[in-house]
């Protein structure tokens, strides 16, 4: 881990970090949430019952263009071509919540953690904006990042 925080500069102000140095490699980054909700909006959801639509479909759609524009959402974060953005949902088999998992590729200098835990993030608020008027209980956990790879930092897996 390193010993300090890149985004801060030695007098305390805030920086973009300077990547200009650095070599372009292929890098990935897969990030997982989940929405915990009641076990009738779980089947609401699979019964494509709800009235505002196919949440998963648009849910899914939020996330792919959530993770296009990360820079312009998280401050100091590099702008980058996206080579691919997948994001992947299905309802659990406990039946009371959505697991999201998003995939987030490019050819760079920085890596595509921040593009991938966006569109997960967004895909699970869509879900909670969708469903808030039938389900209040909603939870959004686990967002995490659980591997990336590319770079001089090499491949990190979660446990």
């Amino acid at each position: 881990m390193a010993d300090t925080l890149s985004h801060i500069d030695a007098s305390g102000n805030a920086v973009m970090v300077d990547v200009s140095a650095k070599d372009v490699t292929a890098r990935i980054a897969i990030a997982k949430g989940r929405v915990l909700m009641a076990a009738e909006t779980a089947r609401l959801i699979a019964r494509h019952g709800h009235k505002k639509g196919d949440v998963l479909a648009i849910a899914q759609l939020a996330g792919i263009m959530a993770a296009k524009k990360t820079s312009d959402l998280i401050p100091l974060c590099h702008p980058l071509p996206l080579d691919a953005v997948e994001v992947k949902l299905a309802l659990a088999d406990d039946g009371d919540a959505v697991d999201i998992i998003a995939t987030c590729k490019t050819s760079g200098r920085t890596g595509v953690e921040m593009e991938a835990l966006t569109a997960v993030s967004v895909t699970a608020l869509t879900i909670f904006d969708m469903c808030k008027a039938v389900d209040k209980t909603m939870r959004l956990t686990d967002i995490r990042v659980v591997y990336k790879d590319g770079g001089k930092s090499g491949t990190f897996q979660a446990d």
